[in-house]
């Protein structure tokens, strides 16, 4: 097995077993949204198995930026493509949704029946440092390699301070590959015969009007538009879903809204899995296996796309700059996200011991990032058993 650290992984030489077997696992224990997920992702292909260099991690993570959908989904699903091809592809891309997919329909199965889900909080508690501690040290590790220049790590600066005071994040990033062409048609003017301009990966969505009068009809079509369309956090993912299935439908109502995102956002995996929530809500648990569906479809068309192109976008110098301030820009966000999420979860002299503990770990050892996890969480565990008065 070849050492994460030389980087000289033989793309496409794995098997699709041993592809969906590690993000089976991965789908079980990433928890914390994208960010997590992409250090998680980072620390078993990059740092453990060596399956891709840093550099070439740091290209797709770019890439998967230039289409809608979940990123992080979109992430493994092209990493999968690395390792194994196109069984990779699909075996990594289902098989990082299909934990999170299950968890989210027995917590809609116990919403509907009991009026409520399982308090979850004693557990976050203690996950949610160890998680931070893994983004971190993702965030160092590929900091090396995107940001080689003085002027990236001021465009690096400036995208958090964006974050920060709440651009929009598809504006931060398409405003980072635009400066880094800038940059360079202004240190290296092209020439009249070579051609600058790139043609960008757009993606013209059309406003599909429904298929079928019939509810399962209307449930898949309306969570395909949405997994097609859809750029951005999950904040955005909220507002789609509630003018599609509280507003123009009536299917579900304000408060199911929310208790849907909040399940997506405290299960491992994918947020977008708030869809098979609000599935089985309309639908019950084929509404729950149609709207997974139709939510993440949008994405395997879009990488098995992007996987046609994303060699060519090193290969011409104009494509490349662009795509280092791509690098640089989803680096520093993912770099705000983890400051915002370490304001929350940071909360008392226990969880800053739980991240350091991890982050001593991670720079020490070679141990799966799942141990991690389950030792916060059993450390939450044993603190709200122990003391269950502690909020």
């Amino acid at each position: 097995m070849a050492d994460g650290r030389d980087g000289r992984a033989r793309p496409g030489r794995g098997s699709g077993r041993e592809v969906a077997w590690l993000f089976l696992r991965l789908g079980l224990v990433a928890f914390g949204g994208p960010a997590a997920h992409t250090a998680m992702m980072r620390h078993e292909l990059v740092h453990r198995r060596g399956w891709v260099s840093d550099e070439r991690f740091v290209d797709l993570m770019g890439a998967t930026n230039l289409i809608p959908g979940p990123n992080s989904t979109e992430l493994a699903i092209h990493l999968g493509f690395e390792r194994a091809r196109w069984r990779g592809l699909v075996a990594a891309g289902v098989c990082f949704i299909l934990p999170a997919a299950l968890i989210v329909t027995a917590l809609a199965w116990v919403y509907v029946h009991y009026g409520n889900t399982p308090a979850v909080a004693g557990i976050l508690y203690g996950i949610v440092p160890a998680v931070i501690a893994i983004i971190v040290h993702a965030l160092v590790g590929l900091a090396r390699v995107t940001i080689r220049s003085v002027w990236l790590a001021g465009l690096a600066l400036a995208a958090v301070a964006a974050y920060a005071v709440g651009v929009n994040e598809l504006l931060v990033l398409a405003s980072g590959a635009l400066l880094a062409v800038l940059v360079r048609a202004v240190r290296h003017p092209p020439r009249p015969s070579s051609p600058m301009a790139v043609a960008p990966l757009v993606v013209g969505p059309s406003l599909w009007s429904d298929l079928t009068s019939g509810q399962l009809g209307q449930l898949f079509v309306t969570m395909l538009k949405i997994g097609a369309v859809l750029y951005g956090s999950g904040y955005v993912l909220l507002a789609f879903l509630r003018g599609d299935f509280v507003e123009r439908l009536g299917w579900i109502t304000e408060q199911q809204l929310l208790d849907a995102v909040s399940i997506g956002q405290v299960t491992p995996g994918p947020v977008f899995t708030t869809a098979t929530f609000i599935g089985y809500l309309v639908a019950g648990p084929v509404g729950a296996f149609l709207a997974t569906v139709a939510i993440f479809l949008p994405s395997f068309l879009f990488v098995g796309l992007l996987t046609r192109i994303t060699d060519r976008l090193r290969s011409s110098p104009w494509t490349s700059v662009a795509l280092d301030g791509l690098n640089t820009t989803a680096l520093a966000l993912m770099a705000g996200v983890t400051g915002q999420l370490g304001r929350a979860a940071l909360v008392d002299p226990l969880t800053v011991a739980i991240a350091v503990a991890t982050l001593i770990l991670l720079w020490r050892t070679r141990l799966n990032s799942a141990w991690y996890v389950a030792a916060g969480a059993l450390i939450g565990l044993a603190r709200t058993l122990l003391a269950p008065g502690v909020s």
